[in-house]
């Protein structure tokens, strides 16, 4: 029997090439119409947040949702619309293997964002 696996993330910035420090990701519970927050935090230097957002062997199936404050990030941006163009960037995915680690990244600009399954 394999080792549940966990959850983690990671923010790029593409506009300026580097992480994004200081972006505010909150990760949510879904069922139906109905979401609870299970926990957030604020990406490091390194565009990481300190903790897995879920532990190795705490992951268990189900739709999750992230969601990435990258209005504030952007605020300062050069060129930058006012209001900003993408305010949170919110991500819904299904967990389907809880053995397997799922590393959701987020690659954006003020303008635009991409995503992926990483590991």
């Amino acid at each position: 029997m394999s080792t549940p696996g966990g959850l983690t993330t990671h923010v790029l910035d593409t506009a300026r090439g580097r992480p994004a420090a200081g972006v505010r990701v909150e990760l949510y519970g879904v069922n139906g119409d109905t979401r609870w927050q299970l926990t957030g935090a604020t990406t490091n230097a390194d565009g990481r947040t300190d903790q897995p957002l879920i532990e190795r062997g705490r992951l268990e199936a189900g739709t999750y949702e992230l969601a990435f404050h990258v209005a504030d990030y952007f605020h300062d941006f050069p060129g930058a619309a006012t209001p900003p163009f993408l305010d949170v960037v919110t991500m819904r995915f299904t967990v389907a293997e809880t053995g397997g680690h799922y590393h959701v990244p987020l690659v954006m600009t003020p303008w635009s964002y991409s995503t992926y399954r990483g590991s």
